[in-house]
């Protein structure tokens, strides 16, 4: 008995938000069936004349509010997840641009096919409601769950978002992550050149600046500050050597992966070490990818190092048909997550960037183990 009653009622809440949606469709269809047939009628037969293509591109982003409206209803009574799209954005200004931006827009039309196609559903789907709301209560959940289906299925079919829009979408936004990250790149080598080699170099040019002064007058005191300045040359090199392999290693270059995360597994500062395992049957990925899966690889084991009280780590590097796919795990105390604009999140973004997927698993008590999958080839590398 207590079990039946936390049993959500057949005849509750849900039933009713379809049984309204469905009374509604016949009045609201008919009004977009009136708008569309009107306005495109008119704009069609008149397109040979300098007002018919407006008048047409009104009509269709009249029936685009229409879809609007159907999706706004389908995810509030339907329990639907149709996404908005983005606005039409006309390709020039003027409104020229605005109409040939409405005319080409493929939801545009759908939605005029939408606003075409309720009114015949709109008078059924509001007669069978109605008929079952008189005599056919007893199957009234179910049918009404078959009807809201139909409704469902037309809102989704013609009015969701073109896989062609989403992936514009995708791409602007992966385009945004890309430009972020390389903007971050050159603040961050402009901030190590500024404050590292620049700042030694400076600090060496006034040493041998004394040094010359001083070589007529005291040749001991000349030579202990040319000797100084010798090893601030060594340190200023070394700088710059690291702030190159920063920006892209010459090891990976000329010898890919392999030997490139052998090098920075060998500088890690885990105490148990890093084992790498490259298995890419001697073929190499785009350099593209290349860069990413190294940066990641790095990245991560510098976060090992400083952050996971990790005391050793290991790398793995496969290829698995048209796919690259690396795990770097540690044996440190776990708890890592992708936050927004934390350092996991940049590495989550340039895996994406190319269509990559990254996933942290990482529980609170260890081990961390980061799986990156990129594609082997890049889209532009494959054009």
């Amino acid at each position: 008995m207590e079990d039946e009653a936390k049993r959500p009622s057949l005849y509750g809440a849900q039933l009713w938000q379809r049984v309204q949606h469905e009374l509604l469709n016949f009045p609201i269809g008919l009004a977009g069936f009136v708008a569309a047939s009107v306005l495109l009628t008119a704009g069609l037969g008149l397109a040979v004349t300098f007002v018919g293509l407006p008048l047409l591109a009104v009509g269709l982003v009249c029936c685009r509010g229409f879809g609007r409206l159907g999706r706004v209803r389908a995810r509030a009574s339907l329990g639907s997840r149709i996404a908005e799209p983005e606005p039409t954005v006309p390709s020039r200004p003027g409104p020229a641009g605005w109409v040939v931006a409405a005319l080409s827009d493929g939801l545009n039309w759908r939605s005029a096919l939408y606003c075409v196609v309720m009114l015949p559903w709109g008078i059924l789907s509001f007669v069978l409601t109605l008929v079952l709301l008189v005599v056919g209560w007893p199957v009234l959940p179910w049918a009404m769950r078959a009807i809201s289906a139909v409704s469902r299925l037309l809102v989704e079919g013609l009015l969701s978002p073109g896989a062609l829009a989403e992936r514009v979408r995708e791409l602007e936004d992966d385009r945004g992550a890309v430009v972020d990250h390389a903007a971050a790149d050159l603040r961050r080598i402009e901030r190590d050149l500024h404050d590292g080699a620049q700042a030694r170099l400076v600090a060496l040019a006034m040493d041998l600046g004394l040094a010359k002064e001083k070589l007529t007058e005291d040749p001991v005191a000349a030579q202990k500050m040319v000797d100084a300045a010798h090893g601030e040359v060594k340190l200023a090199l070394q700088e710059l050597r690291d702030l190159a392999r920063g920006i892209h290693p010459a090891v990976l270059t000329d010898r890919g992966l392999d030997a490139a995360l052998s090098s920075v597994a060998a500088r890690c500062t885990l105490p148990g070490g890093v084992k790498v395992h490259v298995e890419l049957g001697g073929e190499r990925p785009d350099s593209a990818v290349e860069g990413i899966a190294y940066f990641t690889v790095s990245e991560l084991l510098t976060n090992a190092s400083k952050h996971s009280g990790a005391r050793s780590a290991s790398v793995d590097v496969w290829r698995q048909d048209d796919r690259l796919m690396l795990t770097v795990q540690d044996d440190g105390r776990g708890g890592a997550r992708v936050r927004p604009g934390g350092g996991l999140a940049g590495l989550a973004e340039r895996a994406e960037s190319v269509d990559g997927v990254f996933v942290v698993d990482s529980p609170a008590a260890g081990p961390t183990s980061v799986t990156v999958e990129l594609p082997w080839r890049t889209r532009a590398a494959r054009g």
